[in-house]
């Protein structure tokens, strides 16, 4: 019996470590190819899309596990096999209805970090920051503080999928309007509102508020990939997708574990770090140009 418990959390963690490095490296294609492919002036509009498609994509995949599980009681051997059997059919079918982009510009073979991305390099850690703190703490202050049930909290995520659908399209479109510094500003502003909201709530109907809203706001990321678009030479796309998705992750090391020996002690403080997160993140923003290019990087702290 012993042995058999060894054998199926050793299958756990070989499958969660294949699917964290599909998943990774997905992430990291997929922004790299946008960037490369996608004309600067549809990108925004054409990631609000993306992010759309993702949702109404969840919202079937969430149902689908239902169904299965609760109404047929599948195994969840079985239910992985299915998913995992789909997602395999729906590559097959675009890899042969589908034609081949070209290499519009040869990208470069090695990792690289250059001073003039600086920029944007901050606001990635510091969005990698903000990311732990919604996807771990928020998460904890509806179960713990207003004990949601699973069914309430995945009830959460359906509703943030399907607002998504709507929404993160027109967030496309605005951030191509208004641009990339006025919507990074109006988004870290809200997050700080939003955190301070998380430390202070006394609501579950107000949490459940802030959670949606702070689940919307993750749609403006859209602004931190055009930026970079805009300023990048065009060769170094692929390598700053990876360099940029490490940074971004960095965050993922230590904040969990420093914030939850916080979280122990105030839950309350973890938000309020949030908002100081939140806030240096707007500085940063404030001092991106109101229309970037290679060259016109920053306003201040430039870099040859």
């Amino acid at each position: 019996m012993a042995t058999g418990l060894v054998q199926t959390n050793m299958t756990f963690y070989l499958a969660t470590i294949v699917m964290s490095v599909g998943f990774h490296y997905f992430e990291t294609i997929n922004s790299s190819l946008t960037l490369q492919w996608i004309d600067k002036e549809k990108t925004a509009k054409f990631l609000g899309n993306v992010i759309a498609t993702r949702s109404a994509a969840s919202i079937i995949a969430f149902s689908l596990v239902w169904l299965l599980f609760q109404q047929f009681h599948m195994e969840y051997l079985w239910i992985y096999m299915i998913g995992g059997g789909i997602s395999v059919a729906i590559v097959a079918f675009c890899w042969q209805h589908f034609s081949f982009f070209p290499e519009k510009v040869s990208q470069t073979k090695k990792i690289i970090l250059r001073k003039r991305y600086w920029l944007y390099y901050a606001l990635q850690f510091m969005s990698g920051a903000r990311r732990q703190i919604f996807v771990v703490f928020a998460g904890f202050l509806m179960v713990e503080k207003f004990e949601f049930t699973v069914a309430e909290i995945s009830l959460l995520l359906l509703a943030n999928a399907a607002i998504n659908v709507v929404i993160a399209p027109k967030i496309g479109k605005l951030i191509h309007r208004f641009g990339e510094r006025k919507a990074l500003i109006f988004e870290y502003v809200g997050l700080t509102f939003i955190f301070a909201g998380y430390a202070l709530v006394e609501s579950s109907y107000v949490a459940v508020f802030l959670y949606i809203a702070d689940h919307l706001f993750f749609s403006i990321y859209i602004a931190l990939k055009t930026y970079f678009q805009k300023i990048a030479d065009p060769a170094d796309i692929a390598s700053s997708a990876g360099v940029s998705f490490t940074i971004n992750h960095i965050a993922a090391v230590f904040i969990p574990v420093v914030f939850g020996f916080i979280w122990l002690y105030s839950p309350s403080l973890v938000f309020f770090a949030g908002a100081g997160i939140a806030l240096a993140s707007l500085l940063l923003a404030l001092n991106m140009p109101a229309k970037p290019s290679a060259g016109n990087e920053v306003l201040l702290g430039r870099f040859s």
